[in-house]
């Protein structure tokens, strides 16, 4: 029974953009055991998995997982994170192994320099690649979230307005620059004429009240309206996870719940300000629209994301095109 080890430490999205591996390995490779490695916070996204064995969690000390791992024995690690801890376990398990391309170098010429080397393939497909010499191939079912029946969210408890149908708006994202200003969310918003709801952590509760309060002030000038309902920090990843699962359309910003929702192939409108599709990270395997704005000589600034905007004008959020949905 070959035990096969994967790592990937962070984040929401990228983990979950790491499930068609683990779900592969585990039906491709007979009797595999296989384990995944991640850090103690993000425990929550993969735990339900049924195609995981066992998981092992970094929350303090390096040496203590290295310890902890070596007594496991693998036969093999796959690396899908590819960072200097992560190339640290490795090292020190000394086991057979492959990491991801991370594409560093291309991105950092697309990022300073605008020359487009990327190749037009999605992360999913580099992360298979670290597991093609165990004779992975890519099943074509996209991607996995597992939502614990604890955390599934009844309809019924919503406002009454929200239960015949809604669209789920993820207002938050971990970098400033890759979030749209408040008045544009509104405006988006006011767009879509339908039931939103609003989606995101503790620290978006305050921004979503200020988005309910214009709706409750705006004046009604036809039949149909929108109305929000703020669910910033009222749930738990799964429990947003729920109202996504069952949202008629989702909105989002290049954040997790973008990908948790391509996970329940949701019809996706994908927000993208400082970062671009091109890195790879784009809504896998669902119908999806990209709000962008193309053309700007300063886009992308970084492949993650910054506290403000670089040049001060925050164009690549504040002159999207919305159009029409």
């Amino acid at each position: 029974m070959p035990k096969i080890l994967i790592l990937r430490f962070s984040s929401i999205g990228d983990i979950v953009l790491t499930t068609p591996v683990v779900r592969c390995i585990k039906q491709q490779v007979p009797d595999a055991e296989v384990h995944y490695c991640t850090k103690q916070g993000f425990k929550s996204i993969l735990e339900n998995n049924p195609y995981i064995d066992k998981m092992h969690l970094l929350g303090g000390s390096l040496k203590e997982l290295v310890r902890q791992l070596k007594a496991e024995n693998f036969d093999y690690v796959v690396d899908l994170h590819n960072n200097l801890r992560t190339r640290i376990i490795r090292a020190r398990l000394g086991k057979p192994g492959k990491s991801f391309n991370k594409l560093n170098y291309e991105k950092w010429l697309m990022v300073n320099f605008k020359r487009n080397r990327l190749p037009d393939i999605h992360i999913v497909q580099r992360y298979l690649d670290a597991a093609a010499a165990l004779g992975v191939k890519d099943d074509g079912k996209g991607l996995d979230y597992f939502i614990p029946a604890k955390d599934e969210v009844d309809l019924q408890a919503l406002p009454a307005s929200f239960r015949q149908g809604y669209v789920a708006f993820a207002i938050g994202a971990q970098h400033y620059t890759k979030r749209l200003p408040t008045e544009r969310i509104i405006e988006l918003c006011e767009r879509l004429q339908q039931p939103v709801v609003l989606l995101g952590g503790k620290e978006d509760a305050a921004t979503g009240e200020e988005i309910v309060a214009y709706f409750k002030t705006r004046p009604v000038n036809n039949a149909q309206q929108t109305t929000i309902y703020n669910a910033c920090g009222k749930y738990n990843l799964s429990g947003s996870a729920s109202l996504v699962r069952q949202a008629e359309k989702v909105v989002s910003h290049d954040t997790g719940l973008m990908h948790i929702a391509a996970a329940f192939q949701k019809d996706i409108i994908s927000i993208w300000g400082n970062t671009i599709p091109e890195f790879g990270m784009y809504p896998f395997r669902t119908s999806y629209k990209v709000l962008e704005v193309h053309g700007l000589s300063c886009r992308p600034c970084s492949k993650i994301g910054y506290s403000k905007c670089p040049k001060g004008h925050f164009k690549c959020m504040r002159d999207i095109p919305f159009g029409e949905f």
